[in-house]
């Protein structure tokens, strides 16, 4: 994936950036409920997989953001063009591998692509996420827990790929819902920006719920 170098003279940025990469932790994170109603029956009116349906959606949602595609190299940010998923993929012996999907395609191509792409991890995967991993969005689940709050582990030094995790749906009368985690590197995405995340995740919800499948 290619990447263009931001301006730092101009970079509005700059100083909550450099305040921010300084810290020890420099990590921030939000769970918020998502209400997955109507968009769990269209995937069951349509035998739609909702896992791979709600990763579709999530990852369409980050590149929505700028941000949420910018990444530190050498100290300094830059922003990809585009960027895949990878998410972990439950193996025979209870351990896991990545599978890196492109979820910016059409869903009519993205949907076999990555039922066949899943199952190849989930025999003969691994932990590799290849040369570029820079540029990818980290996706997990904890579909057996309706979690409030969630701790992720991260590495040291601190890396700035955005982390997106959501848990197991729950109905309560006439609304499913579900908890979505998004973790971020602060020196490059604010609460704002966050909050323009779950904003262009609920709009993809309802594209999805729209459009034909």
């Amino acid at each position: 994936m290619e990447y263009r170098v931001i301006d730092w003279e101009h970079y509005p940025r700059r100083a909550h950036f450099e305040y921010f990469s300084a810290m020890a932790d420099p990590y921030a994170g939000v769970t918020a409920e998502v209400d997955v109603t109507r968009f769990l029956a269209a995937c069951k009116g349509t035998g739609t997989p909702f896992f791979l349906s709600f990763l579709y959606c999530a990852g369409r949602a980050a590149n929505a953001v700028p941000q949420l595609r910018q990444r530190i190299v050498d100290g300094r940010p830059v922003e990809f063009g585009m960027c895949d998923t990878s998410h972990t993929v439950m193996r025979e012996d209870g351990t896991y591998s990545y599978c890196r999907l492109n979820c910016m395609q059409p869903f009519a191509g993205y949907l076999p692509a990555a039922q066949a792409l899943q199952e190849e991890a989930r025999v003969r995967g691994g932990l590799d996420d290849g040369e570029d991993a820079l540029s990818l969005l980290f996706i997990s689940t904890l579909p057996w827990v309706r979690y409030t709050d969630l701790r992720q582990p991260v590495p040291n030094p601190a890396d700035s790929n955005p982390r997106i995790t959501w848990g197991k749906y729950v109905t309560e009368g006439e609304r499913t819902v579900m908890p979505v985690t998004l973790l971020v590197n602060h020196a490059l995405v604010d609460g704002a920006h966050m909050g323009q995340f779950f904003q262009a995740l609920e709009e993809e919800l309802e594209r999805f719920i729209r459009e034909e499948r």
